[in-house]
């Protein structure tokens, strides 16, 4: 049973990081490898925080990495989205407050947290000690279960995460996209879908399962999308290719500044759901927080409620789309 977290979902924390044990979990893998983490470590070394580092080794459950968690008074996850979603998830309703530091390619989860991406602002943020409680994703296939707070999907997305990875080293971020303009004629199939007990059918690309809703720049996914209301919006990919998709995007800009109603709807279908399984005719493969996985659908995933506290000065609306 899904433990109930307690309200408010904004929570105030010290000013003050004296005396504070901080446990920092990074991953030396993660982007190019020139984030500022050392540069705030020191800071936060000299703000008297009694900080413990440790890196993460192959083969190692991220479990073994905080079964002390409790003797901490905050946690920092440095990393890419999947080190900082695998950490958020081992140490869910675990009620310590997650600073989720921009050490990877696209850092999206940190995007979506309107978190600076240098030491000196990231070190403010622990300072003022502002930490909103957000909902993340819990996925399950074959049996094995992880964790997510940005989205899962299977399809195109997936496809397009598989062809990035031989180009992050060279063009970063740029890949993302790169690989999205590869993408003109994705297979295109009939996924079986059940939402929250309900049987559904759609021919199209992908499925996306989204906790947060926002893509590099802070770009709106699609509208309408909370990381706070216990429910996955979950978005059914109909278009024949990605690029198809820029239209919806251009219509969730203008519903985030209120400029009027959508003017392109049929590319993609929305739907609000606390518990998700996905099949498809034709076995895709599935990724959750940019990381690509060789397991393929069927997969199914659930909403945890409240599950990480996140260290932001960003408000509840800030995160939504």
């Amino acid at each position: 049973m899904t433990p109930t977290p307690p309200t408010p979902s904004s929570e105030p924390g010290s000013t003050s990081l004296a005396g504070k044990r901080v446990l920092v979990v990074f991953n030396p893998k993660s982007g190019s490898g020139d984030s500022e983490l050392p540069e705030f470590i020191q800071l936060l070394r000299d703000a008297g925080a009694d900080v413990t580092e440790r890196e993460l080794q192959k083969d190692t459950p991220m479990t073994d990495y905080v079964g002390d968690i409790d003797t901490f008074a905050y946690l920092v996850g440095a990393g890419g989205d999947g080190t900082v979603s695998s950490l958020a998830y081992a140490t869910r309703y675990r009620n310590v407050p997650m600073l989720a530091f921009p050490a990877g390619t696209a850092n999206l989860i940190a995007q979506n947290l309107d978190l600076p991406t240098d030491a000196t602002g990231l070190m403010k943020v622990m300072q003022e000690g502002h930490s909103l409680r957000l909902d993340m994703g819990e996925v399950e296939v074959k049996g094995e279960t992880s964790g997510f707070c940005m989205l899962a999907g299977a399809g195109a997305d997936a496809t397009m995460i598989k062809d990035s990875e031989e180009l992050k080293g060279r063009f970063g971020a740029m890949a993302y996209v790169m690989s999205a303009m590869k993408q003109i004629n994705p297979k295109k199939t009939t996924f079986h879908l059940t939402i929250d007990g309900e049987k559904r059918e759609f021919e199209g690309i992908g499925v996306m399962i989204a906790n947060f809703g926002m893509a590099n720049y802070r770009l709106p996914i699609t509208s309408d999308i909370s990381p706070s209301d216990g429910r996955f919006t979950v978005i059914l990919m109909k278009a024949g290719n990605l690029v198809r998709f820029l239209p919806n995007l251009i219509d969730s800009v203008r519903a985030k500044l209120n400029l009027g109603d959508p003017m392109f709807s049929g590319n993609l279908e929305t739907l609000e759901a606390r518990r998700v399984t996905v099949d498809a005719t034709d076995p895709f493969p599935l990724q959750y927080d940019g990381e690509l996985h060789v397991e393929t659908t069927p997969f199914e995933a659930r909403i945890l409620p409240g599950a990480v506290r996140f260290l932001t000065t960003a408000k509840k609306d800030d995160v939504e789309t």
